[in-house]
């Protein structure tokens, strides 16, 4: 299922110049000395090749080297059947340095050389050389032009000693300076017929440096190993305090609210974050204050994202062939499958040109011929009635600055833009951390509660009430977010939809926000996906703005370069302001346009082949999930399934959601759990399954393991208390007559409140060190400095003093 293997794909003579370059070294000639179980050494090969652009594997590297050993053996026979006439073989002078035989005692003549690649431009080879299998030494036959001291030294004869006449080799460097560069006559040796005890004493010295070498290398990686093994074992006894104590304060808080929501008669089920993105304090811990920055600095810093914090943990222990232990990351929605698709297109000569201009300072919202090329690409793969405008067009570098640009354009710091949930996390950061605008929520909730309606399914009715919700509170909402095809849903939303939600957001003078990055990567069959540039009449194309990227569709995240078309000139331009930013290098833009003029390649060759891949990966991943009895969202889209692991949690709160995908990252796999993604209904799990077959079977095994043992650790007392507090629950939300003031605290990730859920009984022991975390919040947070007390009119000035006092002391 997995992509076509690359086994076979020929070497290019740059690739292989940089394999011969790392083979060469002398650490790992001698790594390689046995000729047995070295395979790890070329998968250390293949890491510093992929490290260099060159994709290759450690097997690869193996069957290459022993294709270069066979011709550099071909090329001495015909040294030796031409008398060296022959012109030598391009990488023979490398071959032939690594290769020598040692007990030949000389380096051999540069005139044997390739004549590309002078002597003095060879790297020298550290280290003790490898003996050649064929039995040769030197870098001619003996009798050839220009040999010198070189010559042949049968299979029967290694173990014999040869003598010289005169100076001997150990010479050969002074003649060879002395004569201006031309190495003279040198005597031939000659056998002596006896073994030399010098030449023993040498050979056995090597052996021993050898050895000592090896054992010192077998040290040194013990010792990495055990200090490896020792930060995790640290890492992961952190995270086990941390969760430990944010259970037992959330319980704390947690008893308080429950108590308040119990007696109030608008009670509604806890929501993460209303207007601003819910965050509970379970989480990492929030960095304190800082006197050298701004607030605004403060808050960059203290912003806290669980999605960052899985990226950074895989980012410092990756799964791969020299790290089969690493972890497997299943959160980031990349797509792994085509890189041999693309390094063979991305390869070809049309795709290296270097010109002046591109080398200068362009138009900062992207070169002339790469936004005709967009204007192109995007009128025939979105239908767009008439022929889209390069003048309409901005490239920056990733969607992620266009979102960020356009929330600085559109938006007044504390404006608002509303978006469904649950969304791609990561909008947060990109519109908050720079324009200080921020996101106004659309909950769309995971349970159909007895309707025929599907679950997180988006209505123009719940947009109406959001909106009203948040002009009743006063927020200033200026746009609202629409991605589709969605992420995590997988969600496509057909023509009528979309046209209905744009008629909503004309009708309130909204600025529509359409991401279309995953436009191309629909592989159902009986699905189809239709763009906005698509309609014939759009409802506002003034307030219209469209985005695409390569990152998602050309599986090239790394590339960084997202697209806008917009209508709106002044838009435009002030984007093209604030492009100086966030431009994208001039040699990747020729790349992605000549990319982007390959229809043939992208329509026959790159496209179905994709698809088919995803297909093929999503459908083994849904199988599994059948298998667990796991529920998901099936859509043929994208790079996830949205799979719901609610019963797998002892209560349903957002805390046991972070303990279960805590669980996950200690079995050595990373998901994204529903609260990075502003879900409603904890549970929610976003897997990626755009991996090669294999890293995708580990990822399910450790998935398996880690469900096993929450299974497990379940007993039946547990599942009974879990049905008695779903039974609370849904008292708790039945109207009464009491009246009790919603409880609250301040949340480390936003400006706002967030009302934090129950998880067990409150316990008046915990009360000290609840007092403690919340001076501690208050300490590290800018809450007093936006609630400092004013004394009004016709109060009386000692309670002024007496809280005045008492924020003092947090403040201490």
């Amino acid at each position: 299922m997995a992509a076509a293997s690359s086994r076979y794909r020929h070497w290019s003579e740059a690739e292989v110049a940089e394999l011969l370059h790392i083979w060469a070294d002398g650490a790992i000639q001698i790594d390689l000395e046995p000729r047995v179980r070295n395979q790890h050494v070329f998968g250390r090969i293949a890491g510093l090749l992929n490290e260099r652009g060159v994709q290759r594997t450690g097997e690869q590297c193996r069957e290459k080297i022993e294709k270069l050993e066979l011709e550099y053996r071909r090329a001495k026979d015909r040294q030796k059947a031409t008398q060296g006439k022959e012109r030598p073989w391009k990488f023979f002078a490398v071959m032939d340095r690594v290769l020598a035989d040692p007990a030949g005692g000389v380096e051999g003549d540069d005139n044997d050389a390739d004549p590309e690649h002078p002597a003095e431009a060879r790297p020298e080879v550290k280290g003790r050389p490898r003996p050649s299998q064929s039995g040769v030494s030197g870098q001619n036959m003996a009798g050839s032009p220009g040999t010198g001291a070189a010559f042949q030294v049968s299979s029967g004869e290694r173990d014999s000693d040869w003598e010289e006449d005169g100076n001997g080799a150990g010479d050969m460097d002074h003649r060879r300076k002395c004569s201006g560069g031309h190495q003279s006559k040198l005597p031939k040796r000659r056998w002596t017929g006896r073994r030399s005890n010098v030449g023993s004493s040498a050979v056995l010295l090597n052996k021993t440096l050898l050895e000592f070498l090896r054992w010192q290398r077998a040290a040194e990686e013990r010792r990495e190993q055990m200090a490896e093994r020792c930060a995790v074992q640290g890492r992961e006894h952190d995270l086990r305090l941390l969760s430990t104590f944010a259970g037992a304060l959330v319980a704390a808080r947690g008893h308080a609210a429950q108590q308040c929501q119990a007696s109030s008669p608008h009670s509604t089920p806890q929501r993460p974050g209303t207007s601003a993105p819910a965050s509970p304090l379970t989480g990492p811990q929030t960095p304190p204050h800082s006197k050298h920055l701004s607030r605004r600095g403060n808050r960059i810093r203290q912003h806290q994202g669980i999605l960052q914090e899985g990226y950074t943990q895989y980012h410092a222990d990756k799964h791969g062939e020299n790290n089969p232990n690493g972890i497997i990351n299943m959160g980031t929605s990349e797509n792994k499958l085509c890189h041999d698709l693309l390094h063979k297109r991305l390869s070809q000569p049309d795709m290296v040109q270097i010109q002046p201009p591109m080398l200068q300072y362009a138009d900062w919202k992207g070169h002339r011929f790469l936004r005709e090329e967009v204007a192109r690409f995007l009128s025939h793969y979105c239908q767009s009635p008439s022929p889209l405008k390069a003048d309409n067009v901005v490239v920056m570098n990733g969607c992620g600055s266009l979102f960020s640009a356009i929330a600085a354009a559109l938006c007044d710091p504390e404006d608002a833009i509303l978006i469904p949930t649950p969304f791609y996390g990561v909008i947060t950061e990109d519109v908050g951390l720079y324009s200080s605008a921020r996101l106004y929520h659309v909950h769309l909730s995971g349970e159909s509660a007895g309707t025929m309606e599907p679950p997180f399914h988006l209505t123009v009715e719940k947009l109406e009430g959001a909106l009203n919700r948040a002009k009743a509170e006063g927020v200033n909402v200026k746009a609202v977010i629409l991605v589709n095809p969605h992420n995590p849903l997988g969600e496509i939303y057909s023509a009528e939809e979309m046209t209905s939600f744009l008629e909503f957001a004309k009708k309130h003078e909204l600025h529509a926000i359409v991401d279309e990055i995953y436009m191309l990567s629909v592989f159902g069959e009986r699905n189809s996906f239709c763009s906005v540039l698509s309609h014939d009449r759009l409802p506002d194309p003034q307030r219209t703005h469209v985005m695409w990227g390569l990152s998602k569709d050309f599986a090239m995240g790394g590339m960084r370069v997202g697209t806008l078309y917009s209508e709106n000139r002044h838009l435009v331009e002030a984007l093209d302001h604030l492009g100086y930013f966030h431009c994208v290098s001039g040699t990747t833009q020729h790349q992605v346009a000549r990319l982007l003029q390959d229809r043939a390649w992208i329509d026959w060759e790159f496209l179905p082949e994709n698809r088919r891949r995803l297909q093929e990966a999503h459908h083994y991943l849904t199988t599994e999930l059948q298998g667990l009895g796991v529920p998901y969202l099936h859509r043929p889209v994208g790079f996830f399934v949205w799979a719901d692991f609610s019963k797998y949690l002892r209560q349903p709160s957002f805390s046991e959601e972070l303990e279960l995908w805590r669980h996950f990252l200690r079995n050595r796999v990373v998901l994204s759990c529903g609260q990075a993604f502003s879900c409603s209904t904890p549970g929610w799990f976003r897997i990626v399954f755009a991996d090669q077959e294999s890293c995708l079977q580990l990822g399910i095994q450790r998935i398996k393991k880690t469900l096993k043992e929450v299974k497990d650790s379940h007993s039946p007392q547990i599942y009974k208390n879990k049905v008695i507090r779903e039974t609370k629950e849904t008292e708790r939300h039945r109207p009464t007559d009491a009246n009790c003031s919603q409880t609250v605290v301040p949340s480390l990730s936003s400006n706002d409140f967030v009302v934090m859920e129950s998880q067990v009984s409150h316990s008046p022991a915990k009360l000290d060190s609840l007092i403690d975390d919340l001076r501690q919040q208050i300490r590290s947070s800018d809450w007093l400095q936006r609630n400092t007390p004013e004394l009004s009119a016709g109060e009386d000035p000692k309670q002024l003093e007496v809280f005045t006092e008492l924020l003092e002391r947090a403040r201490k």
